[in-house]
């Protein structure tokens, strides 16, 4: 009997504690539905079907994204040529309502320098920017040191490739630059020979001011060169560097030394802010041209300077980081990439308009767009400096020297 009534007890409280549980899952399972929608949709997710259905959705929850930006200039506006360029890009993805922006302008002399790596650690702590923006060849270290310390912050460096692929948060934007000289080369060489012109002096001698000696600076050059001698076997080109972006005293000092002792008659200035000094000093001589750089400078020059701009290379600072953008909103960021832009990709070029349509005969024009279709096509392929571990550039540099 005892074993009968311990039988049947067990039972009872088998069935007892399968009555509790059932009570207990139904109101659980009502209060998840009804507490709140976020935790429905937590459970969803888990599921298969519903996680294909997010990533189908995240295409659409990007577009109209406003990106917050950070523009680090290692020097100042107000160059009118390679930081306006970047500048005035930025701009326009603000006007277009793509972007919000703060420029930070960290100057350019060697006292600024130090507050270039304590200006990005900043910005970067600062958490609340899509994309920090930063270029040349003077910021790449600063910038590996921090974005290695940041992984999850985003970077963009303009005009430099020293460690590309080393960080997979950082995009490098760089540009055929060579291939721009290319094309300013052959413009020069045609026209330093033709003595019809106004400022033209009979001897086949051009004139290019550098920012500093560096392997980006003589990517302009080399490209020049092979350009100016693709038209004129004997041409000279007295090729001087300033040493710094930010000193147009001294790029005006090497300019009029070019044009008064070498007869320099066209002198490109490829050295940001620094080529204004250039600039005046063809102005100041009376019988020399200017040519500018990274952005179209007849437009950016005072009116007596820009009457005496022939014509600019075009680095689009400014386009390519609209292009950037534009590939980042169609999910391609790029970041741990070089991105090289060209002429086909509208990275660079040559102004064809205003005083180059007015002053240069058409001969001229011909010639150099006879040289722009050729090298887009890739029928003329022109040598870089960058990378090249030969020496090929400076041996042609010197070469040539009147």
């Amino acid at each position: 009997m005892k074993k009968i009534f311990a039988l049947l007890l067990a039972l009872v409280m088998v069935f007892s504690l399968v009555a509790c549980a059932s009570k207990t899952e139904t109101p659980a399972t009502e209060t998840k539905t009804e507490e709140t929608a976020t935790e429905t949709t937590t459970e969803e997710k888990t599921e298969e079907p519903a996680a294909e259905e997010e990533k189908a959705e995240e295409p659409a929850a990007e577009e109209g994204k406003v990106y917050n930006v950070a523009y680090l200039v290692n020097g100042n506006l107000g160059d009118k040529s390679f930081f306006d360029s970047a500048e005035a890009g930025l701009a326009q993805l603000k006007a277009d309502g793509r972007i919000d922006y703060v420029t930070i302008e960290m100057g350019g002399t060697d006292e600024d320098q130090p507050t270039w790596l304590s200006t990005l650690y900043d910005v970067s702590e600062d958490g609340g920017y899509d994309l920090i923006v930063c270029g040349t060849y003077q910021m790449p270290d600063y910038l590996k040191e921090v974005a290695t310390q940041y992984p999850d912050q985003l970077y963009a460096i303009f005009d430099d490739t020293t460690y590309v692929g080393e960080n997979q948060n950082v995009v490098n934007l760089s540009y055929r630059q060579n291939d721009m000289g290319y094309l300013i080369g052959v413009y020069a060489a045609c026209m330093t020979v033709d003595t019809n012109v106004a400022n033209i002096n009979e001897d086949a001698v051009v004139g290019f001011v550098g920012g500093v000696d560096s392997p980006v600076i003589n990517d302009f050059l080399y490209g020049f060169i092979q350009g100016a001698q693709a038209t004129n076997a004997d041409i000279k080109v007295d090729t001087r560097y300033v040493n710094s972006y930010t000193d147009t005293a001294t790029a005006k000092e090497l300019a009029l030394s070019m044009i008064n002792d070498k007869g320099c008659d066209i002198v490109w200035g490829v050295a940001g802010l620094s080529g204004n000094g250039a600039a005046e000093a063809a102005l100041e001589s009376g019988k020399a041209w200017f040519i500018g750089v990274d952005s179209d400078q007849e437009l950016t020059l005072d009116a007596e300077t820009a009457a005496i701009t022939l014509t600019s290379g075009l680095k689009n600072i400014g386009q390519s980081l609209v292009w950037f953008f534009d590939e980042w909103d169609a999910g391609n960021g790029h970041f741990g990439e070089n991105i090289l832009l060209g002429i086909n990709e509208g990275g660079v070029g040559i102004v064809t308009d205003k005083n180059f349509a007015k002053v240069a005969p058409q001969g001229v024009q011909d010639k150099v767009n006879e040289a722009i279709k050729a090298v887009s096509e890739g029928t003329i392929q022109v040598g870089t400096a960058i990378g090249d571990e030969t020496g090929a550039a400076e041996t042609l540099r010197e070469s040539v020297r009147p």
